[in-house]
């Protein structure tokens, strides 16, 4: 049991004041009753945001949302950096959420593609384990066509990039023309895939993220689109 006061702002609908406020006018139901009561505690069920209407519109997702967008060039995966960002493409109020949203991992502004975003950390943090080998799959444009050996150079587990000291992890790729790949990777390094064809003296024009595990971007959610996930989709990420 909660309070509804506490719960409508822990989701952004404003403080506790204005709550209180809301429930007065009349704007809070349930089950098309009105609470105006907003210190009333209720039972927090799976079904309750298609039961609580603010203003007529059903309750945002509780706690432990999932979203999947696609996330456009020039964007940014920050609360904080300048210039637009991804969570500046959700609702208002979901960035006053508590927990927070987070993004899992980061794509960088010249990138797009798949991108998650969360309050569940326990979920962000399986995701992103090394230990999870959650495979991120890339399309990639390359400004040189490719010479024959890059399938072999990444797969051997041994290519190292410049500044660091520790080898990555084989990654998988997949030829689709002479200047274009997808590329598997399990690791998830600064600026990763644009070092890897660095190393091999190629230079990455486009990159857009396709798939992370078994989730695959939908081909009609368009740049700057997002949608919620549901159990199944969240579970595919680990198939």
């Amino acid at each position: 049991m909660t309070r509804i006061d506490k719960l409508l702002s822990s989701m952004g609908y404003g403080s506790r004041a204005d709550i209180a406020r809301l429930a007065r006018a009349g704007a809070i139901t349930l089950d098309g009753a009105r609470l105006t009561d907003s210190a009333r505690r209720i039972p927090v069920t799976p079904d309750l945001p298609s039961r609580l209407m603010i203003d007529g519109e059903a309750l945002d997702p509780l706690a432990g949302m999932v979203i999947l967008m696609n996330k456009p060039l020039g964007v940014t995966c920050s609360h904080k950096d300048s210039g637009p960002l991804v969570y500046g493409m959700l609702p208002d109020r979901w960035r006053l959420r508590q927990p927070v949203l987070s993004t899992v991992g980061r794509l960088d502004r010249q990138t797009s593609g798949l991108l998650l975003l969360t309050d569940d950390g326990d979920l962000l943090h399986r995701i992103i384990s090394p230990r999870r080998h959650v495979r991120k799959t890339y399309r990639v444009t390359l400004a040189r066509p490719l010479d024959g050996s890059e399938s072999a150079i990444f797969a051997a587990g041994d290519l190292m990039l410049r500044g660091e000291t520790t080898p990555l992890a084989p990654a998988e790729l997949t030829v689709v023309s002479d200047t274009e790949v997808l590329l598997g990777i399990t690791e998830g390094r600064y600026h990763q895939v644009r070092r890897m064809f660095a190393a091999i003296g190629n230079h990455v024009e486009s990159l857009n993220r396709e798939q992370l595990g078994g989730l695959s971007l939908p081909a009609d959610l368009a740049p700057g689109q997002w949608t919620l996930l549901g159990a199944s989709e969240i579970a595919s990420i680990f198939e």
